[in-house]
């Protein structure tokens, strides 16, 4: 699973630059509103609100924004055109496999500019079904491990129910059944254990090994994707090696 550890582990050393906040925030409250939408505004009740609201505030998202794509997710405050959400698996540079969630206002808006960015980097833009089968819905939370032993933090994840760990530096990566999510994130919260992310993730059965060019090409790829407007989580079953990680994270510097 070190592909997908690594890779979130780029994400989050980005940071959120003045310049993409706004679109940060467009897209989560996007999600705010899908969420309030289909399980209610109470993220006591609604685990999947709850974990975007979660993400919310770990990127410092207004408290009126938050507010305001509540509101308009359960019907209280009118305004925007209907959200849908949709799935797409295309393929990238040596073959390796992508899948990314949408919420979208413009189906045919989101399908042109993926199959776009695809192209422009050397993927294509696949079937339903193309690379699903090659991933499996998981939960994934992520835990701050520094100054720990990560030995004692996966103990506690696997009693209350966790299917495996995965260490990568300083992160603990715990995965497990989604009907257990909440309940291992409660488990480690309790612990007092700094959980930095928790949510539901496609996660690749097995990784594919890349040479360092079509590695670095993929993961321009899955970063052009991620930034578009209509993207919310993109998901890859490549090997990032430490070699190719140093250097991707040179040129983006």
């Amino acid at each position: 699973m070190s592909g997908h550890s690594k890779w979130a582990t780029i994400k989050r050393s980005k940071g959120v630059a003045d310049t993409k906040r706004g679109a940060l925030f467009t897209k989560l409250g996007h999600e705010i509103a899908i969420a309030a939408r289909e399980g209610g505004p109470d993220p006591d009740t609604n685990f999947r609100l709850r974990l975007v609201l979660d993400k919310a505030r770990q990127a410092n998202m207004p408290k009126d924004n938050i507010e305001r794509a509540i509101a308009r997710g359960s019907g209280d405050l009118k305004g925007g055109e209907a959200l849908q959400e949709a799935i797409f698996e295309g393929y990238g540079p040596g073959g390796s496999a992508i899948m990314l969630a949408t919420l979208s206002d413009n189906r045919n808006r989101t399908v042109s500019d993926v199959r776009r960015t695809f192209e422009r980097h050397g993927g294509n833009l696949g079937a339903d079904g193309s690379v699903a089968w090659m991933f499996s819905r998981r939960g994934l939370i992520t835990v701050d491990v520094e100054g720990l032993d990560p030995d004692d933090v996966a103990m506690v994840a696997i009693d209350a129910g966790a299917e495996d760990v995965d260490v990568e530096d300083n992160t603990l990566q715990v995965y497990t059944d989604p009907k257990d999510l909440k309940g291992v994130q409660e488990e480690l919260i309790t612990a007092n254990f700094n959980v930095v992310e928790a949510q539901l993730a496609w996660i690749p059965q097995n990784l594919m090994p890349l040479s360092e060019k079509e590695t670095l090409q993929t993961l321009k790829l899955v970063d052009a994707l991620d930034e578009l407007d209509d993207v919310t989580e993109v998901f890859n079953n490549i090997e990032i090696s430490d070699e190719a990680l140093s250097k991707y994270q040179g040129e983006a510097a």
